[in-house]
Protein backbone atom coordinates (compact mmCIF):
# COMPACT_ATOMS: atom_id res chain seq x y z
CA UNK A 1 0.00 0.00 0.00
CA UNK A 2 2.36 2.53 -1.23
CA UNK A 3 1.83 4.38 -4.23
CA UNK A 4 2.90 7.80 -5.64
CA UNK A 5 1.97 9.70 -2.67
CA UNK A 6 -1.41 10.51 -1.19
CA UNK A 7 -4.16 12.49 -2.60
CA UNK A 8 -6.65 14.76 -1.57
CA UNK A 9 -10.11 13.33 -0.59
CA UNK A 10 -12.54 13.78 -3.65
CA UNK A 11 -16.05 15.08 -2.67
CA UNK A 12 -17.80 11.46 -2.43
CA UNK A 13 -15.44 10.02 -0.56
CA UNK A 14 -16.05 9.35 3.79
CA UNK A 15 -14.45 11.32 6.04
CA UNK A 16 -14.46 8.73 8.97
CA UNK A 17 -14.35 4.76 8.95
CA UNK A 18 -14.90 2.78 12.50
CA UNK A 19 -13.92 6.19 13.94
CA UNK A 20 -10.40 6.64 11.69
CA UNK A 21 -10.45 9.78 10.32
CA UNK A 22 -9.43 9.63 6.66
CA UNK A 23 -6.56 11.98 5.52
CA UNK A 24 -6.14 11.68 2.08
CA UNK A 25 -6.30 8.62 -0.38
CA UNK A 26 -3.77 6.28 -1.27
CA UNK A 27 -4.85 4.14 -3.94
CA UNK A 28 -7.30 2.51 -5.66
CA UNK A 29 -7.75 -0.79 -7.48
CA UNK A 30 -10.29 -3.56 -8.57
CA UNK A 31 -11.48 -4.19 -4.39
CA UNK A 32 -11.57 -1.15 -3.08
CA UNK A 33 -9.59 2.47 -2.11
CA UNK A 34 -7.34 2.85 0.19
CA UNK A 35 -7.34 5.66 2.85
CA UNK A 36 -4.44 7.47 4.76
CA UNK A 37 -5.11 7.32 8.21
CA UNK A 38 -4.23 7.28 11.59
CA UNK A 39 -3.73 4.36 14.70
CA UNK A 40 -7.04 5.59 17.06
CA UNK A 41 -5.24 5.89 20.67
CA UNK A 42 -4.79 9.96 20.02
CA UNK A 43 -1.50 9.91 22.11
CA UNK A 44 1.81 11.24 21.37
CA UNK A 45 2.63 7.63 19.47
CA UNK A 46 0.26 7.17 17.03
CA UNK A 47 1.58 6.07 13.42
CA UNK A 48 0.08 6.11 10.07
CA UNK A 49 -2.83 3.71 8.75
CA UNK A 50 -3.44 2.64 5.53
CA UNK A 51 -7.25 1.40 5.10
CA UNK A 52 -8.86 -0.57 2.40
CA UNK A 53 -12.34 0.34 2.30
CA UNK A 54 -13.83 -3.15 -0.01
CA UNK A 55 -16.49 -2.00 -2.86
CA UNK A 56 -19.65 -2.00 -2.64
CA UNK A 57 -20.37 -4.84 -5.19
CA UNK A 58 -17.94 -7.13 -3.04
CA UNK A 59 -19.39 -6.33 0.17
CA UNK A 60 -22.43 -7.99 -1.06
CA UNK A 61 -21.17 -11.30 -1.38
CA UNK A 62 -20.96 -13.31 1.37
CA UNK A 63 -18.31 -15.75 -0.02
CA UNK A 64 -16.16 -12.78 -0.42
CA UNK A 65 -16.72 -11.69 3.25
CA UNK A 66 -15.45 -15.03 4.36
CA UNK A 67 -12.59 -15.36 2.98
CA UNK A 68 -11.94 -11.87 3.51
CA UNK A 69 -12.17 -12.51 7.46
CA UNK A 70 -10.32 -15.74 6.92
CA UNK A 71 -7.31 -14.49 4.65
CA UNK A 72 -7.04 -11.34 7.11
CA UNK A 73 -6.97 -13.66 10.55
CA UNK A 74 -4.66 -15.69 8.54
CA UNK A 75 -2.28 -12.47 7.91
CA UNK A 76 -2.43 -11.38 11.66
CA UNK A 77 -0.51 -14.77 12.83
CA UNK A 78 2.66 -13.82 11.11
CA UNK A 79 4.90 -11.34 12.60
CA UNK A 80 8.38 -10.50 11.26
CA UNK A 81 11.04 -8.06 9.12
CA UNK A 82 9.63 -6.36 6.37
CA UNK A 83 6.23 -7.61 6.80
CA UNK A 84 3.61 -4.73 7.02
CA UNK A 85 1.57 -5.73 10.12
CA UNK A 86 -2.10 -5.60 9.85
CA UNK A 87 -3.85 -3.36 12.96
CA UNK A 88 -7.19 -3.77 12.55
CA UNK A 89 -10.64 -5.14 10.22
CA UNK A 90 -13.90 -5.07 9.92
CA UNK A 91 -15.22 -8.21 7.65
CA UNK A 92 -18.87 -7.69 9.14
CA UNK A 93 -19.36 -4.17 8.22
CA UNK A 94 -21.38 -2.71 5.44
CA UNK A 95 -18.22 -2.78 3.64
CA UNK A 96 -15.48 -4.50 5.08
CA UNK A 97 -12.44 -3.16 5.44
CA UNK A 98 -8.69 -3.63 6.37
CA UNK A 99 -5.86 -1.47 7.95
CA UNK A 100 -2.30 -1.96 7.72
CA UNK A 101 0.29 0.22 8.93
CA UNK A 102 1.31 2.77 6.60
CA UNK A 103 4.74 2.37 4.53
CA UNK A 104 5.73 5.30 2.56
CA UNK A 105 7.20 3.63 -0.65
CA UNK A 106 7.18 2.79 -4.28
CA UNK A 107 5.91 -0.22 -5.64
CA UNK A 108 9.14 -2.28 -7.35
CA UNK A 109 6.79 -1.97 -11.02
CA UNK A 110 6.31 1.31 -10.71
CA UNK A 111 10.09 2.23 -9.88
CA UNK A 112 11.20 -0.07 -12.91
CA UNK A 113 9.53 1.95 -15.00
CA UNK A 114 10.16 5.40 -13.57
CA UNK A 115 13.75 4.82 -13.16
CA UNK A 116 15.06 1.47 -14.93
CA UNK A 117 16.57 -1.39 -13.41
CA UNK A 118 18.41 -1.29 -10.29
CA UNK A 119 21.95 -1.92 -9.56
CA UNK A 120 23.01 -5.71 -8.37
CA UNK A 121 23.75 -4.97 -4.82
CA UNK A 122 20.18 -2.86 -4.72
CA UNK A 123 18.90 -6.56 -6.06
CA UNK A 124 20.56 -8.32 -3.64
CA UNK A 125 19.26 -6.26 -0.73
CA UNK A 126 15.90 -6.21 -1.89
CA UNK A 127 15.62 -10.36 -2.53
CA UNK A 128 17.05 -10.42 1.50
CA UNK A 129 14.72 -8.55 2.69
CA UNK A 130 11.64 -9.95 0.91
CA UNK A 131 13.51 -13.75 1.41
CA UNK A 132 13.45 -12.54 4.90
CA UNK A 133 9.40 -11.79 4.67
CA UNK A 134 9.31 -14.73 3.11
CA UNK A 135 10.71 -16.95 5.84
CA UNK A 136 8.49 -15.28 8.36
CA UNK A 137 5.14 -16.22 6.19
CA UNK A 138 6.40 -20.23 6.24
CA UNK A 139 7.44 -20.65 9.62
CA UNK A 140 3.76 -19.76 10.35
CA UNK A 141 2.56 -22.31 7.64
CA UNK A 142 1.50 -20.84 5.05
CA UNK A 143 1.98 -19.46 1.56
CA UNK A 144 1.82 -15.94 0.23
CA UNK A 145 0.66 -16.99 -3.56
CA UNK A 146 1.30 -13.65 -5.11
CA UNK A 147 4.93 -11.95 -4.77
CA UNK A 148 5.07 -10.28 -7.61
CA UNK A 149 6.66 -6.43 -8.43
CA UNK A 150 3.20 -4.92 -7.87
CA UNK A 151 3.80 -6.47 -3.99
CA UNK A 152 7.31 -5.51 -3.19
CA UNK A 153 7.43 -1.87 -1.70
CA UNK A 154 10.91 -0.16 -1.98
CA UNK A 155 11.07 2.06 0.90
CA UNK A 156 14.26 3.98 2.68
CA UNK A 157 14.22 1.55 5.15
CA UNK A 158 13.62 -1.79 2.88
CA UNK A 159 11.82 -3.69 1.08
CA UNK A 160 8.36 -4.34 2.24
CA UNK A 161 6.42 -7.23 0.90
CA UNK A 162 2.49 -6.69 1.13
CA UNK A 163 -0.87 -7.95 0.07
CA UNK A 164 0.16 -11.34 2.23
CA UNK A 165 -2.82 -13.36 3.67
CA UNK A 166 -5.54 -11.07 1.96
CA UNK A 167 -3.71 -11.70 -1.95
CA UNK A 168 -6.62 -13.80 -2.70
CA UNK A 169 -9.46 -11.82 -1.15
CA UNK A 170 -8.27 -8.16 -2.26
CA UNK A 171 -6.42 -8.54 -5.66
CA UNK A 172 -8.91 -10.13 -7.56
CA UNK A 173 -6.57 -11.70 -10.00
CA UNK A 174 -6.71 -15.16 -10.92
CA UNK A 175 -6.37 -17.52 -13.96
CA UNK A 176 -7.94 -20.21 -15.51
CA UNK A 177 -5.96 -23.68 -16.01
CA UNK A 178 -6.99 -26.84 -17.07
CA UNK A 179 -7.59 -27.82 -13.03
CA UNK A 180 -10.11 -25.42 -12.55
CA UNK A 181 -10.13 -21.67 -11.30
CA UNK A 182 -6.91 -20.63 -9.44
CA UNK A 183 -5.57 -17.47 -8.30
CA UNK A 184 -2.61 -15.78 -8.73
CA UNK A 185 -0.74 -13.35 -11.45
CA UNK A 186 -0.05 -15.79 -14.38
CA UNK A 187 3.52 -13.74 -15.15
CA UNK A 188 4.74 -14.46 -11.87
CA UNK A 189 3.65 -18.14 -11.14
CA UNK A 190 5.70 -21.15 -10.68
CA UNK A 191 5.55 -24.23 -12.84
CA UNK A 192 3.64 -26.36 -10.15
CA UNK A 193 1.27 -23.00 -9.70
CA UNK A 194 0.97 -22.69 -13.75
CA UNK A 195 0.26 -26.70 -14.06
CA UNK A 196 -2.49 -26.58 -11.58
CA UNK A 197 -0.71 -28.68 -8.97
CA UNK A 198 -0.26 -28.57 -5.05
CA UNK A 199 1.63 -25.29 -3.88
CA UNK A 200 4.48 -25.27 -1.26
CA UNK A 201 6.69 -22.39 0.08
CA UNK A 202 9.09 -23.21 -2.81
CA UNK A 203 6.46 -22.07 -5.49
CA UNK A 204 7.09 -18.50 -3.33
CA UNK A 205 11.06 -18.43 -3.70
CA UNK A 206 10.49 -19.42 -7.80
CA UNK A 207 8.33 -16.00 -7.91
CA UNK A 208 10.71 -14.43 -5.88
CA UNK A 209 13.49 -15.57 -8.05
CA UNK A 210 11.27 -13.76 -11.52
CA UNK A 211 11.40 -10.67 -9.15
CA UNK A 212 14.90 -10.10 -8.42
CA UNK A 213 15.56 -11.33 -12.31
CA UNK A 214 13.07 -8.91 -13.15
CA UNK A 215 14.49 -6.10 -10.88
CA UNK A 216 18.03 -6.44 -12.63
CA UNK A 217 17.24 -6.36 -15.96
CA UNK A 218 13.84 -4.36 -16.17
CA UNK A 219 12.82 -7.39 -18.03
CA UNK A 220 10.93 -10.30 -17.45
CA UNK A 221 12.98 -13.71 -17.33
CA UNK A 222 10.64 -15.40 -19.49
CA UNK A 223 10.20 -13.04 -22.09
CA UNK A 224 7.17 -10.45 -23.28
CA UNK A 225 3.84 -11.57 -23.55
CA UNK A 226 0.07 -11.78 -22.05
CA UNK A 227 -0.19 -13.44 -18.95
CA UNK A 228 -1.26 -16.93 -20.05
CA UNK A 229 1.25 -17.00 -22.69
CA UNK A 230 4.09 -16.19 -19.95
CA UNK A 231 2.51 -18.81 -17.64
CA UNK A 232 2.93 -21.16 -20.41
CA UNK A 233 6.54 -20.52 -20.53
CA UNK A 234 6.98 -21.08 -16.84
CA UNK A 235 5.49 -24.81 -17.01
CA UNK A 236 7.67 -26.09 -19.57
CA UNK A 237 10.53 -24.51 -17.40
CA UNK A 238 12.03 -28.06 -16.87
CA UNK A 239 12.12 -28.43 -20.92
CA UNK A 240 13.59 -24.83 -21.74
CA UNK A 241 14.43 -22.52 -18.87
CA UNK A 242 14.98 -19.45 -18.95
CA UNK A 243 17.94 -17.43 -20.44
CA UNK A 244 20.12 -15.82 -17.28
CA UNK A 245 23.03 -14.63 -19.62
CA UNK A 246 22.12 -11.09 -19.58
CA UNK A 247 22.21 -10.82 -15.91
CA UNK A 248 24.89 -9.84 -13.52
CA UNK A 249 27.29 -12.55 -12.85
CA UNK A 250 27.10 -11.97 -8.63
CA UNK A 251 23.20 -12.93 -9.31
CA UNK A 252 23.66 -15.52 -12.01
CA UNK A 253 23.69 -18.63 -8.90
CA UNK A 254 20.78 -16.90 -7.18
CA UNK A 255 18.66 -16.44 -9.78
CA UNK A 256 19.77 -20.21 -11.31
CA UNK A 257 19.13 -22.15 -8.30
CA UNK A 258 15.91 -20.23 -7.24
CA UNK A 259 14.08 -20.95 -10.85
CA UNK A 260 14.70 -24.49 -10.67
CA UNK A 261 12.08 -26.28 -12.15
CA UNK A 262 11.38 -28.63 -9.51
CA UNK A 263 10.38 -27.28 -6.37
CA UNK A 264 12.99 -29.53 -4.12
CA UNK A 265 15.97 -28.30 -5.71
CA UNK A 266 15.68 -24.99 -4.90
CA UNK A 267 16.59 -22.87 -1.61
CA UNK A 268 14.27 -22.20 1.54
CA UNK A 269 13.71 -18.63 1.66
CA UNK A 270 15.91 -18.86 4.99
CA UNK A 271 18.46 -19.99 2.56
CA UNK A 272 18.38 -17.65 -0.13
CA UNK A 273 18.11 -14.76 2.43
CA UNK A 274 21.67 -15.56 3.68
CA UNK A 275 22.90 -16.42 0.00
CA UNK A 276 22.22 -12.21 -0.39
CA UNK A 277 24.14 -11.52 2.55
CA UNK A 278 23.73 -9.28 5.20
CA UNK A 279 21.97 -6.42 3.99
CA UNK A 280 22.45 -2.83 5.06
CA UNK A 281 19.83 -0.27 3.79
CA UNK A 282 21.41 2.60 4.48
CA UNK A 283 21.14 4.45 1.36
CA UNK A 284 20.66 1.27 -0.70
CA UNK A 285 18.07 2.84 -3.04
CA UNK A 286 19.54 4.73 -6.12
CA UNK A 287 19.49 8.28 -6.11
CA UNK A 288 16.73 9.09 -8.11
CA UNK A 289 14.75 6.87 -6.74
CA UNK A 290 15.77 7.44 -2.83
CA UNK A 291 14.35 10.90 -3.39
CA UNK A 292 10.99 9.90 -5.07
CA UNK A 293 10.57 7.80 -2.30
CA UNK A 294 11.46 10.54 0.42
CA UNK A 295 8.85 12.96 -1.33
CA UNK A 296 6.49 10.24 -0.63
CA UNK A 297 7.08 10.26 2.58
CA UNK A 298 6.91 14.51 3.07
CA UNK A 299 3.53 14.54 1.43
CA UNK A 300 2.16 11.48 3.50
CA UNK A 301 3.44 14.07 6.57
CA UNK A 302 2.22 17.24 5.11
CA UNK A 303 -1.63 15.07 4.06
CA UNK A 304 -1.68 14.23 8.55
CA UNK A 305 -0.64 17.07 9.51
CA UNK A 306 -3.50 19.03 7.41
CA UNK A 307 -6.62 16.43 8.61
CA UNK A 308 -4.93 14.93 11.82
CA UNK A 309 -7.57 16.56 14.58
CA UNK A 310 -6.44 17.36 18.01
CA UNK A 311 -6.68 14.71 20.14
CA UNK A 312 -7.74 17.67 23.59
CA UNK A 313 -10.17 18.86 21.95
CA UNK A 314 -11.82 15.45 20.48
CA UNK A 315 -13.21 12.05 21.66
CA UNK A 316 -13.46 9.80 19.56
CA UNK A 317 -10.38 8.32 20.34
CA UNK A 318 -11.06 4.46 21.70
CA UNK A 319 -8.11 2.43 22.22
CA UNK A 320 -6.78 0.13 19.23
CA UNK A 321 -8.59 -3.11 20.08
CA UNK A 322 -6.36 -5.49 20.69
CA UNK A 323 -5.60 -8.36 18.36
CA UNK A 324 -3.81 -11.70 18.68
Amino acid sequence: MGGRGPEPLRDDDPREIAGYPLEARIGEGGMGTVFLTRTRDGGANTLPVALKLIRREHAQSEKFRRRFAREVEAAQRVHGPHLVRVVDHDAEAERPWLATLYVPGLPLDEALVDFGPLPPACVLRLTAGAARALDAVHTAGLIHRDVKPGNILLTAEGPWLLDFGIARAADGTSVLTTVGRMVGTPKYMSPEHALGRQLTPASDVFTLGLVAAEAATGRHPYGEGGGLVVATRIAGTDREPPDLSAHPPQLRRLLTTTLAARPEDRPSASEVAEMCGTPDFTGWLPKRLASSVTAIGRAAAKASARRTPDPRTTGWFPRLRDRP
